[in-house]
């Protein structure tokens, strides 16, 4: 099972000026362990236990009230990793993590992590790099949510979805109105009203799967 840790840390981009050896001892020590489809994995102030390695699948990450009302932050798959800021700063996680799909995951236990650092600071440096990223991603999640309405939330959200083809842009895995809502911070009814609107604009079609964006969406509706 080391191997298959060690490939998906090798997978890991900010982990690519990383020693080989260095990563097979932290290969080493690791635990693979699989989750269904829709499981949750890490609770939002769970105390800190492990950094996850995604080997395969697709998980997301979101925060929820009492009342049931879910933002999602982020997803992810193989080549990223999660669970590292609780290991960092000793705190109760600060997010929820759930499998949108099948996942594997190889989890390092916290005492190993923190040890292997000490003694490989250029990986201390990746991690650090990581976690910039984040923050600034999630300062444009920020931006977007106080700064834009909610129509220009949701063509940001699709055109950050979306991957060039020759017709067009297409989103290959067609998210729900409620997986839209909960990305941009509004009602399902919201966006099931903009995208009927945008598609009968015909800026976009539905597909069973998939949604193809013909032209650039306005920038304001």
């Amino acid at each position: 099972m080391s191997d298959e840790t060690l490939q998906g840390l090798k997978n890991i981009p900010y982990f690519s000026e990383v020693a080989e050896t260095a990563l097979a001892e932290l290969a080493s020590c690791a635990t693979i362990k699989s989750y269904p489809k829709n499981s949750v994995i890490i609770r939002e102030g769970d105390e800190g236990g492990a950094l996850f390695i995604i080997l395969s699948g697709k998980v997301q990450a979101y925060l929820s009230s009492a009342n049931g009302r879910m933002v999602i932050l982020s997803s992810q798959g193989p080549g990223s990793f999660f669970g590292e800021l609780s290991l960092l700063d000793g705190e109760p996680r600060s997010a929820s993590i759930s499998a949108l799909e099948p996942t594997v995951c190889s989890l390092v236990p916290r005492h190993v992590l923190k040890s292997w650092l000490r003694n490989h600071p250029d990986a201390a440096f990746s991690i650090i790099r990581s976690l910039t990223q984040r923050i600034r991603n999630l300062t444009e999640n920020v931006r977007g949510l106080a700064l834009s309405d909610v129509y220009g939330r949701l063509a940001k959200a699709l055109h950050d979805m979306a991957v060039e083809n020759e017709k067009g842009w297409i989103i290959q895995e067609k998210p729900t109105h409620q997986d839209l809502a909960n990305i941009i911070g509004c009602s399902r009814e919201m966006v099931s009203r903009l995208m009927k609107d945008l598609e009968r604009g015909a800026y976009l079609s539905i597909e069973r799967s998939s949604i193809h964006i013909h032209r650039k969406l306005p920038a304001s509706w």
